[in-house]
């Protein structure tokens, strides 16, 4: 019996079509084997594509997988942006729910109405990892096509996060992300011998109005050579930046915003809101819009 799936295509983190992150969601995905999903994100060839599944436990509302054409991912920000805003348009949806995904549970918000809408995830703390050596800085800064003066010396080159951890490398401005000639191959080799997912470039000197950074981000290791707008990358960042004293904390939360595609005519943005108890940082919400590109159904024997 010939089975019908609902796809979606999404930008997240812009309100403008062809910018920012784009997505696929696929509806239903429960008629769906591994083999079939990968094929769907194969053909639908975006960084990654959301699988979206009935709860199976109480802890969650809705349950999600994720495909890069290569791979499945535990998380992915942009792709769960676009997952909830699609969502969203469900009537009498509820909203706030939980997500499960293969890397645990996240909290969602739908905040505001209509093409206003935005969506903010929460997520655990993410760890602190190793600053690099100076071996591996300067592998690393070969293999950008950067030199040591290019570097934001109050931004220690450092790993963040857990399972979908990412190496920040701070530089000084624009110039330096503008010039910059990753080369793909060695960061892949790099990204193994660091245990690293992939490399997030920022600077503090966003020059860009309403935001502190602009970054770009390179995953070959997952079959991402440069990935548009990074919602999981911006809250790691935010935890970094905490970290090194360099985000304000004002009561119970510290708040920036991020720039990113820029270089990829693909401009986004994503909003960063660290949360704080009583034992310090306590979660993070990454916050971004999205905008319907087109939706199709595909019909599988």
């Amino acid at each position: 019996m010939a089975r019908s799936i609902r796809v979606f295509q999404v930008d997240a983190f812009s309100r403008h079509l062809f910018t920012g992150n784009p997505a696929g969601v696929v509806l239903g995905a429960e008629a769906l084997t591994d083999h079939e999903m990968l094929a769907i994100a194969r053909e639908l060839n975006n960084g990654d594509t959301a699988f979206v599944l009935p709860a199976d436990g109480p802890d969650h509302d809705v349950r999600v997988r994720f495909f890069t054409p290569r791979t499945e991912s535990g998380f992915v920000g942009h792709a769960t942006v676009a997952t909830q805003y699609v969502l969203s348009r469900e009537p009498g949806r509820p909203k706030n729910s939980r997500q499960r995904q293969k890397a645990g549970v996240v909290d969602v918000e739908i905040r505001g109405e209509g093409d206003d809408r935005r969506v903010a995830i929460r997520q655990s703390t993410p760890p602190l990892g190793r600053e690099l050596n100076e071996r591996e800085r300067l592998a690393v800064l070969d293999a950008l096509a950067l030199s040591s003066a290019d570097l934001d010396p109050r931004c220690p080159m450092g790993i963040v996060g857990g399972a979908g951890n990412r190496l920040l490398i701070g530089v000084r401005g624009p110039g330096q992300l503008r010039q910059m000639k990753p080369d793909m191959n060695r960061l892949n080799t790099l990204s193994a011998q660091l245990g690293v997912s992939g490399h997030f470039v920022f600077t503090l000197d966003a020059q860009i109005e309403g935001c502190l950074t602009l970054s770009r981000m390179f995953c070959p290791a997952i079959g991402i050579p440069e990935d548009p707008v990074s919602g999981n990358a911006h809250g790691l960042l935010g935890a970094f930046l905490l970290h090194h004293g360099l985000l304000r904390r004002e009561g119970d939360r510290a708040v920036f915003s991020g720039a990113q595609g820029q270089f990829m005519n693909r401009s986004g943005r994503v909003d960063v809101e660290l949360e704080f108890g009583d034992d310090g940082l306590a979660g993070v919400w990454i916050v971004g819009s999205a905008v319907m590109v087109f939706e199709t159904t595909i019909t599988l024997p």
